[in-house]
């Protein structure tokens, strides 16, 4: 049956695909054939998230790497999955059920909306595996693993490979136990949209027009001091008697818990009122705290007044000066990012944080507890707030004045020449500010002290920097290597608890610690009678972080390690049953409730000791970060764990090296002392043809699965692992992917002419390299084997690129191009080396198919179907080892000869301007016996492919002759006849006076400092790629002038 005419991408994928997953053609060990094991584990993607154009990418490199192994007879294994992706999960979930009019979560309550969150698992699970298959990927879908996996309520507890959410458990009390996780209060970026916590990763900088006020903060008593400031040489420039200390800030707000006011210890300024204290200008009068002010290393005293207020509770920086100087930290919103409207009266919360601040002793639960915003701006939203500050501020005339005309004020300020200019206004600087954003809730983040769950990861790093510094797992590219180190060098606990209901809930248990204080049965009865309760609960200090908490991996285990506590509480309550509640408040009111109960009825199996379990759920991170053991079954010592662990590479983006790599890094050998891979490879962010990240906004989303609809898997996986270098900046380029189906047409016509001349015609296919004398086929056969050895060699070497640039000048031109040209007289029903050619080229057009299957699946296998049968299908071809003893010298040298005069013809009848379709006459001067060898065998193929109509032998050139060298002569094109020289000088000339020009202002922007600094990187990567487009155009066009001038 004779091939269709063309390759129909869209109808051949789905029905190819589905074959190969039929037949199990990617199950682990397919096609195996040596005891070596390959493994890779899929970057898992968002279980309700949809292929973007960073999956593909991704993802084609790992195919290309899987398939390849594959066919050498590795034992192969590429294990796929997803993440349950907390936050993005809850979302689409809520979005869901508010589209669907059904109960909000919180009405639903958590049991129900996590078994509603399964139903969407389910549901959206087909969506993003569907787009991985359609895009061509083999991984082993029978092995499919899900970062939540056998949870309560996973609809496939009872037949997936691996309960991942066992392991997750499981290795999160070990270490616990071990001291390597604990709970704390530390600064946190804050969703108030989800009111949760939020991973660096998952926070967008965008620069916003924001403003700096700048305020007085009187000092205590009306003290005053010298203000002076001085030039480099020691002179004063200002001097001004001071009662306050001028701070600047871009959040008015957050005043309400400042802690102090540092300065730079060199801050001459300053250094009369260092350790003096100062009052906070906003609230009511009789309730403003004084605060002290201090040194640190952190302040500019170049920036700004070089005093900065210390708000340790909502600044990253902050929280570090308050830390170092022992600074209490006062929250001030709630988890919306509302002014708190929780706790005692604003009086009361002042007057306590005034006694620490004048030395008191003070606990981290007790200060939490403590709402210093007054009480008339509580439950504000924090904006709302930030402007009655400010108004509160300005009306007491503690704001620093300026002049109306101050350009610091930006559009605000006046023109220095009109009327009102001299008047003094409040100073508020209007400037660029970096605002943090939440990726997925859009709304600004806000730093918060928070209690979270922390793994002591300086602990643990130690085995994972080691690893990789003694060369046990290699990152490439280098500059990843320096990344990881200086990250993991400067490594800080990692916080792993997200305030969510989707996710590992934490196996945590708190329970009141009731023996805090000292208690006496008063008449040693072993009964409690009402006034005994009574003091016993009065006397105990119930504040929230207190409590006693315990770590195992269900309430049936930790149930009795809660004797801790009930040992030590008097008789009866040392024998009260355990029992677990929802909540803290429920503990309260069943501990209540138990009480009262025994009080009536003395009976002490009334009595019980609630516990509840912590409704913090761990950071998607913190799951994944076990992906590569957890998949393969562990904590059992499965056969695929035993196999494909370690795994062999990693393929992942560069902006996860640290949330993911390292931590995976950290937690396998933290858990099983083995590194989890052996080679890390990073990739950047695909960006659009022009270099700039893909934007909505901007128009130029990419979606991989139109690409596909337009131009088929094999186009785009071919441009993935063309523009796939390492370190490289990744251009997706609509126009080139369409150039690559082209590619592909190309060796489907070249397979076509092949089979028009009876190619397929004589049998089985050949399964060795087939005997040649045809020079044009010992020749092609050494080409095959040199680019054979050339992808090998790149792809071993993570080099992508390199892979896909020697195939596509290897089977576009070399194999479509040359050799079916020269194959053509060889092929004529008379030649004599027919039935050889057809041999050879059915081999060579096989070893295209082969070699290309990695990086084009799709049209290769159907090339594969459809011209022969073959004993199994091309995903399990066997990989060839032939090498380059196949290269026939001779013939190499000889075909390479006639092919680089051919070249270098078309090259100079291009640059002349000869007309495409005219035949020319050339010339030889001088030439040895090799080239005449050369030409004489393959005289018809050159004069038919380079357009020459006669070679005529001659002393030396006539005038207006082009030269053309080539090994062992010297050949020349008379063209002053055929064009108008002096025509074509001013054209050329033209073309580089205006060139000179694009490449002179190119050259102009990349050469000033400012551009280069202050443009987007994309922006003046583009300026450089012009440039250097412009100049290789220059040389081209400088090379035809002075070939011009040849023709005088």
């Amino acid at each position: 049956m004779a091939m269709d005419k063309t390759f129909n991408a869209a109808q051949a994928e789905d029905r190819i695909y589905k074959a190969w997953e039929d037949s199990g053609a990617f199950k682990a060990g397919a096609n195996a054939s040596r005891d070596e094991a390959f493994s890779i584990m899929i970057p898992p993607p968002n279980v309700t998230g949809s292929l973007h154009v960073g999956h593909a990418f991704n993802n084609t490199l790992q195919d290309i790497l899987v398939r390849w192994k594959r066919m050498q007879g590795f034992d192969t294994l590429w294990q796929p999955g997803t993440d349950h992706a907390g936050i993005a999960t809850q979302l689409v979930t809520e979005r869901e059920m508010a589209a669907n009019q059904e109960p909000s979560r919180t009405e639903m309550g958590r049991e129900a909306f996590i078994e509603r969150v399964w139903q969407q698992k389910v549901k959206t699970r087909g969506t993003i595996i569907g787009q991985l298959k359609r895009l061509g990927a083999s991984a082993d879908w029978s092995r499919e693993a899900f970062t939540m996996g056998g949870a309560t309520g996973d609809p496939d507890r009872e037949t997936v490979t691996a309960n991942f959410h066992d392991a997750v458990i499981k290795v999160f009390v070990e270490m616990f136990e071990k001291g390597l996780i604990y709970r704390g209060k530390r600064l946190v970026n804050w969703d108030p949209h989800f009111e949760t916590a939020i991973s660096d990763l998952e926070v967008e900088n965008v620069e916003t027009a924001g403003h700096m006020w700048h305020f007085k903060y009187p000092l205590a008593g009306g003290e005053t001091y010298e203000y002076l400031e001085q030039d480099d040489d020691g002179n004063v420039t200002f001097r001004e008697t001071r009662d306050y200390i001028s701070i600047a800030t871009t959040r008015p707000e957050t005043m309400l818990g400042d802690g102090a006011v540092a300065v730079h210890p060199s801050d001459a300024r300053y250094a009369p009122i260092v350790g003096k204290l100062c009052e906070i200008p906003v609230g009511p009068k009789e309730h403003r705290r004084l605060i002290p002010i201090i040194t640190d290393e952190y302040p500019d005293k170049n920036f700004g007044s070089g005093a900065v207020k210390i708000t340790g509770a909502h600044d990253f920086n902050d929280y570090g000066v308050a830390n170092r100087a022992g600074i209490p930290l006062y929250r001030l919103m709630d988890a919306k990012a509302q002014m708190r409207d929780d706790g005692d009266e604003h009086a009361a919360c002042a007057a306590r944080a005034q006694e620490i601040a004048n030395g008191a002793d003070f606990t981290g639960a007790e200060v939490d507890t403590l709402n210093l915003v007054p009480d008339h701006l509580r439950g504000m939203d924090r904006l709302e707030a930030r402007a009655k500050v400010v108004e509160e501020i300005t009306r007491e005339g503690l704001a620093v004045m300026t002049r109306a005309d101050d350009p610091r004020l930006g559009k605000a300020a006046l023109k220095p020449d009109a009327e009102d200019a001299h008047f003094e206004v409040p100073l508020v600087e209007s400037k660029a500010i970096m605002q943090p954003f939440g990726d997925r809730s859009k709304v600004v983040i806000e730093p918060m002290l928070t209690d979270q769950w922390f793994v002591d990861a300086e602990k643990i790093v130690g085995p994972a920097l080691d690893a990789v510094r003694k060369g046990d797992v290699r990152i490439m590219p280098e500059s990843g290597e320096k990344t990881y180190y200086h990250w993991l060098e400067n490594i800080e606990p990692w916080c792993i608890s997200r305030q969510l209901w989707w996710g590992h809930q934490i196996p945590v248990w708190y329970g009141f610690d009731l023996a805090r204080e000292g208690f006496v049965d008063d008449e040693a009865d072993g009964a409690l009678d009402m006034v005994e309760i009574t003091r016993l609960l009065s006397d105990q200090h119930l504040l929230r972080g207190d409590e006693h908490l315990h770590c195992a991996q269900s309430f049936e285990t930790v149930r009795d390690k809660f004797n801790d506590i009930l040992n030590g509480l008097p008789t009866p309550l040392n024998h009260a049953r355990v029992v677990e509640v929802s909540d803290r408040a429920s503990a309260r009111e069943a501990l209540a409730a138990s009480l009262a109960t025994y009080t009536a009825s003395q009976n002490p199996t009334d009595l019980v000791f609630p516990i509840w379990r912590d409704s913090d759920v761990l950071d998607t991170w913190f799951s994944s970060g076990l992906w590569p053991i957890g998949t393969l079954g562990w904590p059992e010592q499965t056969e695929a764990l035993t196999k494909y662990f370690p795994t062999s590479v990693l393929i992942t983006g560069q902006d996860i090296l640290f949330f993911w790599v390292a931590r995976m890094m950290m937690m396998q050998l933290a858990v099983v002392d083995q590194v989890p891979f052996s080679d890390v490879y990073l990739h950047g962010l695909v960006r659009d043809a022009k270099g700039k990240k893909m934007s909505k906004t901007v128009g130029n989303v990419i979606d991989p699965l139109e690409i596909i609809d337009e131009y088929g898997a094999d186009a785009l996986r071919f441009a993935n692992a063309a523009m796939a270098s390492l370190g490289g900046v990744l251009k997706l380029d609509a126009q080139r992917i369409a150039g690559y189906r082209n590619f592909g047409t190309k060796l489907w016509n070249a397979t076509r002419f092949a089979e028009m001349n009876g190619v397929y015609a004589s049998g089985a296919p050949l399964t060795t390299t087939p005997d040649a004398v045809a020079t044009v086929n010992r020749w092609i056969i050494g080409e095959t084997a040199r680019v054979r050895e050339t992808v090998d060699t790149a792809l071993a070497a993570y080099r992508f690129d390199d892979a896909a640039t020697a195939l596509y000048r290897f089977v576009w031109g070399k194999v479509c191009d040359w050799y079916v040209e020269f194959a053509k007289p060889l092929l004529a029903e008379d030649a004599g080396e027919r039935e050889e050619t057809q041999r050879v080229m059915r081999w060579v057009l096989d070893q295209c198919m082969i070699l290309l299957h990695p990086i084009m699946p799709f049209i290769t296998e159907e090339l594969w179907t459809a011209t022969g049968d073959r004993s199994k299908m091309l995903i399990h071809a066997d990989w060839p080892t032939y090498g380059t003893d196949l290269i026939h010298a001779d013939a190499d040298l000889e075909m390479n000869w006639v092919i680089s005069l051919i070249e270098d013809i078309r090259s100079a009848r291009a640059q002349m301007h000869v007309p495409a379709g005219l035949k020319v006459p050339l010339v030889v001067s001088e030439w040895d016996d090799a080239a005449q060898a050369a030409w004489g065998r393959n005289e018809t193929l050159i004069t038919r492919l380079a357009r020459v109509d006669s070679l005529t032998w001659v002393e030396t050139f006539p005038k207006g002759c082009v030269t053309i060298a080539a090994s062992g002569a010297t050949f020349g094109l008379p063209l002053a006849d055929i064009i108008d020289v002096n025509e074509e000088k001013a054209r050329l000339e033209k073309s580089l006076q205006k060139l000179g020009k694009e490449i002179g202002g190119l050259e102009g922007r990349l050469n000033n400092p400012k551009f280069v600094e202050s443009a987007p990187d994309e922006v003046v990567a583009e300026a450089r790629e012009n440039l250097a487009a412009r100049q290789e155009e220059a040389a081209k066009l400088e090379a035809a002038v002075a070939r011009m001038a040849e023709l005088g």
